[in-house]
C-alpha cells in the first residue's frame, strides 16, 4: 500500500492511494467467512453453503465494500498523521481517476482532489485593541421592569367616571338622520370598547368624564378611521358591510372598568427573588438593576465576538481558496438545488468558512475545551434566561434541572449548546488577552449597532 500527496498549489493537492491484493485480501476472506456463516440458501444447511458459491454470488460486492472501507480508513489516517487540514471531503479526480474493474483488477489506484485550508495567523495579543460595549442600565429601565411586576399583580375594578385607558361596556344603537334610534338598525348589547384606541381625537374626547348610565353619541366610522376590522368587530357585522356604514351611534354606559396596578409588596419581592431575599423597595430596585445588567453581559459578549471577527477578517485580508473544487463540493451537498444555487451562495459560504477557520484557530490557540458538565450548565443557564424573560428570577433548582434535561435529549439542541459553550469560553479567553476599549452605551445605541 502506498499513500502520497502532491501539492498542486497552496490550497489544492492530489492524494493518490495504491492498494495491492495483500492489503485487502485478509479482510475480504474474513468477510466472506462471516457472510457464509449467516447465509441461508435452499438445499443447504445454515453456514454450510459452499464458499465457491458465496464468492461467485457475493464476492464482487464484498470486495468492493472492503476496498472502500480500507480506502477511507487509510485516507483519513494519512491526513490526520500528517496534519493535512482539508476543507470538505476528498473528491475523485475527474481526469486522472481511471475506471475501477473489481472483476479483472487485483491492484487499485485511487486519485483524489483535496481542498487545503489556507494558512494565516489569527493570534491576538494585548497590542490588539477591540471595543467592548457595556449597556447602561438606567433608572427608566428599572422602572419599566418594576411596572411589569406591579401590572402583573394588578386587578380590574369598577369605577363611576371614565378616564383614559378605561374599558366601557354598554348598549350600542344605530341612529337615523334625525338622531333617533333607527328602526331595524344595528344594535349590540353589552358592547365593549376602549375609547383610548380610537384614531380620531374629537371622537375620543366625547367619552371624557362619562359616567354610568350616560348616553353618548359618536360615529364609529370617524372614530376608527374607517378600519374595517375594528368597526366590524365592535358592531358585530361583516367587513364587507362596513364601507357603506356612516351612521352615528348612541352608547349607553352600563359599566366602567379600570385596571389598577398592584403595589410593591413583600409578596412581589418573594415571588421574583425568593422568600426574604429582598425586604424593601430600595433593595428590590438594586436587585433588578443587578439582574438586568447581568442579562446584558451576554449581549455585550456577543457583540464583542462580532467585532473580533470583523477585526481579524480585515487584518488577515482575503484568503485564497480552491474555488472550483469547493464549488464541486458545495454542489455535491446541494444537488437538488443545482449550480445556480451554488453560484448565488458561494461568496457568502466563503465568508462563513473564513470565520469558521479563524474561530477554529482561536479555539485551539486558547485551549478551549468542552466538558459534559459545561453543556449541562449551559442548558441550565439557557433555561434560567428563558424564565427571566417572563420576569421569573427565582426558579427552583429542581425545575431548572428538569427543563435542562429535556433540552439535552435533542441532538440539535445539544449541538447548539456546545457551540454556545465554545463561544462563551472563547470570549472569556480573548477578553483577557486583548486590550479592551471599554465603552458605555444606551440600549438603543447598542441595538442600532446590531441592525
Amino acid at each position: 500500500m502506498n499513500v502520497s500527496l502532491q501539492n498542486i498549489d497552496k490550497v489544492s493537492a492530489l492524494l493518490t492511494v495504491k492498494l495491492e491484493k495483500q492489503d485487502y485480501q485478509e479482510k475480504v476472506e474474513k468477510s466472506l467467512k462471516t457472510f457464509r456463516q449467516k447465509a441461508n440458501k435452499p438445499g443447504f444447511r445454515p453456514g454450510m453453503v459452499p464458499m465457491g458459491l458465496i464468492k461467485k454470488q457475493y464476492g464482487k460486492a464484498i470486495l468492493a465494500e472492503e476496498v472502500n472501507k480500507l480506502l477511507q480508513e487509510k485516507v483519513y489516517d494519512y491526513l490526520r498523521e500528517n496534519n493535512v487540514n482539508i476543507l470538505g471531503e476528498p473528491l475523485p479526480n475527474e481526469e486522472k481517476q481511471q475506471p475501477i474493474n473489481f472483476d479483472a483488477q487485483e491492484d487499485f489506484e485511487f486519485v483524489f482532489d483535496i481542498a487545503l485550508a489556507p494558512e494565516f495567523d489569527a493570534s491576538l495579543t494585548a497590542d490588539d485593541k477591540i471595543d467592548y460595549y457595556t449597556i447602561d442600565v438606567t433608572d427608566e429601565m428599572v422602572d419599566r421592569q418594576i411596572k411589569m411586576y406591579t401590572q402583573r399583580a394588578g386587578k380590574y375594578e369598577k369605577v363611576d367616571v371614565y378616564a383614559n385607558n378605561d374599558m366601557l361596556k354598554g348598549l350600542l344603537a344605530e341612529l337615523d338622520e334625525n338622531g333617533n334610534t333607527k328602526e331595524g338598525g344595528i344594535q349590540v348589547e353589552s358592547a365593549v370598547m376602549m375609547p383610548s384606541y380610537m384614531k380620531n381625537d374629537t371622537q375620543k374626547a366625547i367619552f371624557d368624564g362619562a359616567k354610568v348610565n350616560d348616553v353618548l353619541v359618536f360615529n364609529p366610522n370617524e372614530a376608527y378611521g374607517g378600519s374595517e376590522a375594528e368597526i366590524s368587530s365592535l358592531l358585530k357585522i361583516e367587513k364587507e358591510k362596513v364601507g357603506g356604514l356612516k351612521s352615528d351611534f348612541s352608547f349607553q354606559v352600563e359599566e366602567i372598568t379600570r385596571f389598577v396596578e398592584g403595589e410593591l409588596t413583600q409578596e412581589i419581592f418573594d415571588q421574583v427573588y425568593g422568600k426574604d431575599v429582598v425586604k424593601s423597595a430600595e433593595e428590590f430596585r438594586a436587585k433588578i438593576k443587578e439582574s438586568v445588567t447581568a442579562q446584558y453581559v451576554a449581549d455585550s459578549d456577543y457583540k464583542f465576538l462580532i467585532d473580533v471577527r470583523n477585526y481579524l477578517v480585515n487584518r488577515i485580508g482575503k484568503l485564497e481558496y480552491p474555488d472550483a473544487l469547493l464549488k464541486r463540493i458545495m454542489l455535491l451537498n446541494n444537488e437538488e438545488k443545482g449550480e445556480a444555487f451554488v453560484n448565488e451562495n458561494y461568496d457568502k459560504s466563503i465568508e462563513e468558512l473564513t470565520w469558521h477557520l479563524i474561530k477554529e484557530q482561536l479555539v485551539k490557540a486558547n485551549e478551549v475545551k468542552v466538558e459534559q458538565q459545561d453543556v449541562a450548565s449551559m442548558a441550565r443557564e439557557a433555561t434560567r434566561a428563558q424564565f427571566a424573560q417572563y420576569g421569573m428570577m427565582s426558579v427552583p433548582d429542581e425545575l431548572l434541572e428538569n427543563y435542562a434535561k429535556e433540552m439535552l435529549k435533542k441532538k440539535e439542541t445539544v449541538d447548539g449548546l456546545v457551540n454556545r459553550v465554545i463561544e462563551a469560553k472563547l470570549v472569556a479567553a480573548l477578553k483577557g488577552k486583548v486590550t479592551l476599549n471599554d465603552k458605555v452605551v444606551s440600549v438603543e445605541e447598542f441595538n442600532k449597532m446590531l441592525e
